[in-house]
């Protein structure tokens, strides 16, 4: 099944720590390129998406967003306060003012004492957890939007290739009418030029003629690249590059048919066999 390079998916969770949602979208490249944008706390887990994208992915550039927000009351943590600290505080601080007659204590600057105060901090780790897990369903709802959009470029694909085996099969019903064509247009230019060929040495400049306007071996070839890229088509891989590969095969072919045609038919079929294959491999380009 192939797989288009385009495509987006998100998907959101909320919980009572807040929400977070993922976006991945991508669009065609070369080779895989992955760009990630995390909020400071959860820097930690890039290497762990990298990995997860590039185990699923092989090619496209894909940008991997995480937005987060914690709910304010789930950040309202009740506080809590070290109450044998505070008193000992409180009993060091009674010392001072009898022994140096100084001034009383301030409460507020009691509890900014490190250790008097404290609250709960939310766990990072389970969070963490549960944005990964939301993180790989995220992935496979983008490959399901890859190999959706990807059935439509195949079906584009198998209705070119039939149409290029249609003007395969058109020019060769054509060849031996235009060998014969071509046949008697040698004959009849001898006869005007008066120039008189024992029959030996007509057949081979016949022979010849038709040696170099023969594509029996394109159109042959052509057949061949047909049928394997259907088999491309139905391979359970990342299959774009070789369908590229395959296009360039298509090209020489078809350029091949063009430069020897001495007919208006078969050059009209050439021309259409060139923008066919043009079709296949713009598609081509979006495929991963």
């Amino acid at each position: 099944m192939i797989r288009s390079m385009t495509a987006y998916a998100r998907k959101e969770l909320n919980q009572s720590w807040g929400s977070a949602s993922w976006e991945i979208r991508s669009v065609n490249q070369r080779y895989l390129e992955t760009y990630i944008r995390l909020p400071e706390q959860f820097r930690v887990l890039e290497p762990i998406i990298r990995e997860k994208l590039r185990n699923r992915l092989t090619r496209g550039k894909i940008e991997c967003t995480l937005r987060f927000e914690l709910d304010p009351a789930a950040q309202n943590q009740e506080i809590s306060i070290n109450k044998d600290l505070a008193h000992q505080i409180l009993a060091a601080a009674d010392w001072v003012r009898s022994t140096y007659q100084s001034s009383d204590v301030n409460p507020i600057e009691l509890l900014r004492w490190p250790g008097v105060i404290s609250s709960k901090e939310q766990n990072l780790d389970e969070i963490s957890k549960e944005l990964l897990k939301l993180l790989d369903n995220t992935i496979d709802e983008f490959i399901e939007v890859r190999e959706r959009e990807g059935r439509a470029l195949e079906a584009l694909i198998v209705q070119r290739l039939e149409a290029i085996t249609n003007e395969v099969t058109k020019i060769r019903a054509w060849m031996p009418q235009i060998l014969s064509w071509q046949r008697e247009k040698l004959l009849t230019k001898l006869e005007e030029c008066q120039i008189d060929l024992d029959n030996a040495r007509l057949e081979q400049e016949i022979i010849m003629l038709a040696q170099r306007i023969d594509v029996a071996e394109e159109l042959d070839r052509l057949s061949t690249h047909v049928k394997e890229t259907y088999s491309i088509l139905k391979k359970n891989e990342a299959v774009g590059r070789r369908l590229d590969f395959m296009m360039q095969e298509f090209n020489r072919e078809s350029n091949t048919i063009a430069s020897k045609s001495i007919n208006a038919d078969v050059t009209a079929s050439a021309i259409e066999l060139k923008v066919l294959i043009e079709q296949i491999r713009e598609q081509v380009q979006n495929i991963e």
